[in-house]
């Protein structure tokens, strides 16, 4: 224990030790508590929205409008941000962070950017790579992997199905 060497001086005689040696446990747990709140509240704030636990982005960072405009997944620009639902939108251009602001929900991934399979699947949410993605009826899916983007491709309306299912009760918990 960390403080066990003041408890090795600590007295009656000696109340002082004591003292200490509570005050720095005290304050070894209040900054354990501080750290973990600070990481939980990034965790419930983005709950429906995946942003990973070290960060407050969408999609990792990638523009969303990318997708739709460019067909490719592009990684965004932090001179680009904008702050919408309690996370960060990053986008590669001017034109596209006004193009958002306009619509957010038209670019804003279903399932809240997480894994589109594991939603439907396993009604988990797993973190989705904003590399193997999908548009379908104009709405943005992503998946984990190759792999997961793979099985996904297989059933893309059985899948949306399930997940269009699933999505709104993992919402509620």
């Amino acid at each position: 224990m960390i403080c066990s060497a003041y408890y090795e001086n600590a007295t009656i005689s000696n109340p002082e030790a004591i003292f200490t040696a509570r005050c720095e446990r005290h304050f070894l747990l209040m900054a354990v508590l501080a750290l973990m709140l600070l990481f939980s509240c990034n965790a419930i704030a983005g709950k429906n929205i995946y942003t990973g636990w070290f960060s407050n982005k969408a999609v990792s960072g990638y523009d969303t409008v990318a997708y739709f405009t460019e067909g490719k997944a592009v990684k965004g620009n932090a001179r680009f941000k904008y702050k919408y639902m309690g996370v960060e939108w990053y986008f590669s251009s001017e034109k596209h962070l006004k193009i958002f602001k306009k619509s957010p929900d038209k670019y804003w991934p279903q399932y809240g950017g997480y894994c589109a399979w594991a939603i439907a699947e396993k009604k988990q949410r797993v973190p989705a790579d904003p590399n193997y993605w999908k548009i379908v009826d104009n709405k943005l899916y992503l998946n984990y992997d190759a792999d997961i983007q793979g099985k996904w491709l297989k059933d893309i309306p059985g899948f949306i199905r399930l997940g269009n299912t699933n999505w709104p009760k993992m919402m509620a918990n």
